[in-house]
Parts: C-alpha cells; structure tokens; sequence
C-alpha cells in the first residue's frame, strides 16, 4: 500500500517538473523570437536608410567637411586658424552640439557612430 503513494508522489513531481521545463522553454523561445525580429527590423532599417542615400549628397558633403580641418592641420599657418575653430565649436550651446552630433548620426548611421562614442567612455 506505501508504493501507490510514492508512486503517486513520484508522478505528481514529475508532471510538476515538466511542466516547469515546458514553461522554461516556451518563454526562452518568446525571448528568442523578440530578439530574431528585433535583429530583422534593425538590419531592415539599415537596408532602407541604405537605399535612400543612394541618392543623396549629404555623407559626402559631411566627409568633406570633416576633412577641411584634418587638411589644413598639415600646414602650419592654418593651424590656429583650426584650432581657434574648435574652440569656438566648443563655447556653443550645448543644444546646438547635441545637434551636430544627432545630424552626423544620421547621416552616418546612429549605431556606428554610438559605437565610437561608447569607445571613447
């Protein structure tokens, strides 16, 4: 008579368990099935902002930009002409450097370029 009662312990136990490992496994692929559509919708915002430069001048127009003070810090009659440049930059409100920075995230690509700025903390 004590084994039907450890046999029915037994198998109350194990229908617990595996219902415990069923749930388990149904919310580790929800959170897998988050993360696969949160990859897919990233990368398609890319392929989109991708094809819209196609068309544009603006990344150009900004690597040019950045490259005029890169250039003229090679001859040195320029030189405090940039550096006085940069520091006048740097007494701009800081909404208006925000600015500039969310303008090249944008032309750039916010991940890249969250991606440097993260490196430089």
């Amino acid at each position: 008579m004590a084994i039907p009662v450890i046999d029915g312990i037994v198998k109350l136990g194990g229908t617990w368990l595996e219902g415990k490992v069923a749930k388990t496994k149904a919310k580790a692929e929800a959170e897998a099935t988050v993360m696969v559509k949160q990859a897919e919708s990233a990368a398609d915002w890319e392929t989109a902002m991708a094809r819209a430069s196609n068309q544009s001048w603006k990344d150009e127009w900004l690597t040019l930009l950045f490259s005029v003070p890169l250039i003229l810090c090679f001859f040195p009659a320029t030189v405090g002409y940039v550096q006085a440049g940069f520091e006048a930059l740097e007494a701009m409100p800081d909404w208006y450097q925000y600015s500039l920075s969310v303008i090249i995230a944008a032309s750039f690509g916010v991940r890249s370029v969250m991606g440097i700025m993260n490196k430089r903390k």
